[in-house]
C-alpha cells in the first residue's frame, strides 16, 4: 500500500502535468478526486467556486488574497470558455482598461454572452462576475484574444463606450486613442453604424491630444458621408495629458508617460521644496554611509527578511564570509544583509555622481542594473538562486503580494523601463523623480525579485538629486507604507504615497537597537 507521502507525490505529479505552460487555474474534472482532496488538505490548491481551483503554496496565512488576485484573469477566461464556449466578451470599458495596459483588479467583472443569466458569481475577496445576457453577440471581427480574455478591439471599443468613461478614466482613454494610427479603422465603423454623435466625441478627444490631422480627417470624411457632426471634448476638466501627433507604438509607454503628467502636480504641491544640491559633498555622503545600518535594517526587514544589528554589522565589516562558514553559506538573511552591503555601494557610488551634479535619471538608467548584479550576487554565488536570474529583466508574470495591482505582462517590461528612464531624464522636479521613481518602478515590477529594495535605493539617489536627505522608511510602518502604495497604483492617487514619504523625509530614524 503507497504511503501518505508517495499518494502526495503521485497528486502532485497530476498537477504538474497541468501546470505546464504558466497555467494556475483548474476544473475540477482535470484532477481525480483524491489527489485533488489531498492537494488541497496540503495548500497545493485551493478553491475558488464549486468545480474550480487554483495554485496556491503550502503555508499561505488564511485570508491570503495573493492566490487569488494572481490568478483572476486567467479564472475569468477558462470559467467563461468553460460555460459560454466562444460566444462571451469582456464589456467595452474592461476592455479599453486592458488595451490600455491597466490590469488591477475589478471589484467586479462584467461578462456578455447569448447565454448569459443576468447572475452575479461571487467570488473570493469581495470579487464577482456578471454575466449579462447578450441577444446578439457582435462578429468575430469587433473581438481580439488577449491573455485567453476575449476584448473588443480598441476602435470597437472606443465606439461603445459611453462619454463618461472619458472622464472617470482619462488615462486609459488617452493610451489607446495614442495608439490609433490614422483614421481610417475608426471611419470604417463610424460610417457603417452612422455613428455622427461619436464621431463628434473621438475628434475632439484626438485634437486635445494633439492628433488635429486624425480628427480633421474623421470631421471631413463624416460630412462627406452626409452626417452632420458636432465635435465635442469629451475630457471636460479631467485635463489629460497633452500627447503626441504621431501614435504611439506601446500602450505602456503611454501608460507611464500619461500616467506621469497628470499625477507631477499634485507631488509638486504637497512634497517640501528642494534644498538643492549639497556645497558640502563629501560630509553629504558621509551621512549616507552613517544611516547603512539604520536603512539596511529597515529595508530588508520591510522584505520579510529577519535581519538583526549584529548580522548587518558583521556584514560591513567583513568578518561574514560563506566560503569558510557553513551556517553563512546556508543563512539566506545573511546572503540578503551581504547584498544589500554590496548595492548600498554601489548606489553610493551613483549618488557621489548625482550630487556632483550630472542627470540623476541617466545615471540610474546606466547603473540600476550593477545595482541589481551587486543584490543578488551572493545568493547566485552559493548556487541558492540560478546565475541566469542576473540577466536581467524578468521573462515571465510576477505578482504583488496582497495587491489588486497586476504588474504589465512581461512582454511589456522591454517598452516601460526605457520610457520610465526617459521620464526620469526629463523631469525637472526631484521631488517628483523620488515620489514618481519609487513608486512607477514597483508598479512595472521589472525583476522577478528585489523590486521594493531596487525602489527605495532609485527613491534615494532621487532624493539626493535634490539635495534632500537620505530617507528610511521604517519597518514599523509598513502597512501604511504598502497601502499609500495600493492607492496609487489602483486607484491612481499620488496624494497618500507623497504625503507618508513626505512625512518620512521629517522624521529621525534611531538606529536598530
Amino acid at each position: 500500500m503507497p504511503t501518505p507521502q508517495q499518494n502526495l507525490a503521485a497528486a502532485l505529479k497530476e498537477l504538474h502535468k497541468l501546470q505546464k505552460n504558466g497555467r494556475n487555474v483548474f476544473s475540477s474534472a482535470e484532477l481525480m478526486r483524491l489527489a485533488r482532496e489531498r492537494l488541497v488538505r496540503q495548500g497545493f490548491l485551493q478553491p475558488v467556486v464549486k468545480g474550480w481551483l487554483i495554485s496556491s503554496k503550502p503555508g499561505v496565512a488564511p485570508g491570503e488574497s495573493t492566490p487569488w488576485y494572481a490568478s483572476f484573469w486567467e479564472f475569468c477566461a477558462r470559467y467563461c470558455d468553460k460555460r459560454f464556449g466562444d460566444k462571451w466578451h469582456l464589456s467595452p470599458e474592461q476592455s479599453l482598461l486592458l488595451q490600455a495596459e491597466n490590469s488591477s483588479v475589478p471589484v467586479q467583472v462584467i461578462v456578455y454572452s447569448p447565454k448569459g443569466t443576468n447572475n452575479t458569481l461571487a467570488l473570493p475577496f469581495r470579487t464577482s462576475l456578471f454575466d449579462l445576457k447578450e441577444p446578439k453577440a457582435p462578429p468575430d471581427r469587433a473581438l481580439v484574444r488577449r491573455g485567453g480574455l476575449r476584448l473588443f478591439t480598441p476602435e470597437e471599443a472606443l465606439i461603445l463606450v459611453p462619454e463618461g468613461f472619458f472622464t472617470r478614466y482619462p488615462i486609459e482613454a488617452q493610451v489607446v486613442l495614442g495608439g490609433i494610427r490614422d483614421a481610417s479603422s475608426l471611419l470604417r465603423l463610424l460610417l457603417d453604424g452612422g455613428h455622427s454623435v461619436v464621431a463628434g466625441r473621438l475628434s475632439g478627444a484626438l485634437r486635445r491630444l494633439g492628433r488635429g490631422a486624425v480628427a480633421d480627417d474623421i470631421l471631413k470624411t463624416m460630412k462627406s458621408a452626409g452626417y452632420a457632426v458636432r465635435e465635442t471634448d469629451p475630457f471636460a476638466d479631467a485635463q489629460p495629458v497633452m500627447a503626441s501627433a504621431r501614435a504611439r507604438a506601446a500602450p505602456i509607454a503611454g501608460r507611464l508617460q500619461a500616467m506621469w503628467q497628470t499625477l507631477r502636480q499634485p507631488i509638486i504641491d504637497i512634497f517640501p521644496p528642494p534644498p538643492g544640491l549639497p556645497k558640502n559633498k563629501k560630509s553629504y555622503l558621509k551621512s549616507v554611509e552613517d544611516i547603512y545600518r539604520t536603512d539596511a535594517y529597515h529595508s530588508l526587514s520591510i522584505e520579510g527578511y529577519r535581519v538583526t544589528p549584529e548580522l548587518i554589522q558583521k556584514v560591513a565589516s567583513g568578518s561574514w564570509n560563506p566560503d569558510k562558514h557553513d551556517a553563512d553559506r546556508q543563512n539566506s538573511d545573511a546572503l540578503a544583509a551581504r547584498g544589500y552591503w554590496q548595492a548600498f555601494q554601489a548606489v553610493k557610488t551613483t549618488v557621489s555622481d548625482i550630487i556632483g551634479g550630472d542627470n540623476a535619471g541617466t545615471l540610474v538608467a546606466a547603473a540600476h542594473r550593477d545595482w541589481y548584479r551587486e543584490l543578488f550576487q551572493p545568493c547566485v554565488a552559493v548556487g541558492l538562486i540560478p546565475a541566469h536570474a542576473l540577466a536581467g529583466y524578468r521573462n515571465d508574470a510576477v505578482f504583488i503580494r496582497t495587491s489588486r495591482h497586476v504588474p504589465p505582462r512581461s512582454e511589456a517590461v522591454r517598452d516601460a523601463m526605457p520610457s520610465f528612464f526617459e521620464l526620469l531624464e526629463h523631469e525637472p522636479e526631484a521631488s517628483v523623480r523620488a515620489v514618481l521613481g519609487h513608486w512607477l518602478f514597483g508598479y512595472i515590477h521589472p525583476y522577478f525579485d528585489g523590486n521594493g529594495r531596487m525602489a527605495r535605493f532609485l527613491m534615494n539617489a532621487m532624493l539626493a538629486s535634490g539635495g534632500y536627505p537620505w530617507t528610511v522608511i521604517r519597518v514599523e510602518h509598513r502597512a501604511k507604507y504598502l497601502s499609500a502604495l495600493e492607492s496609487a497604483s489602483v486607484d491612481l492617487d499620488i496624494r497618500p504615497f507623497t504625503t507618508f514619504l513626505a512625512k518620512s523625509l521629517r522624521e529621525r530614524v534611531p538606529e536598530p537597537a
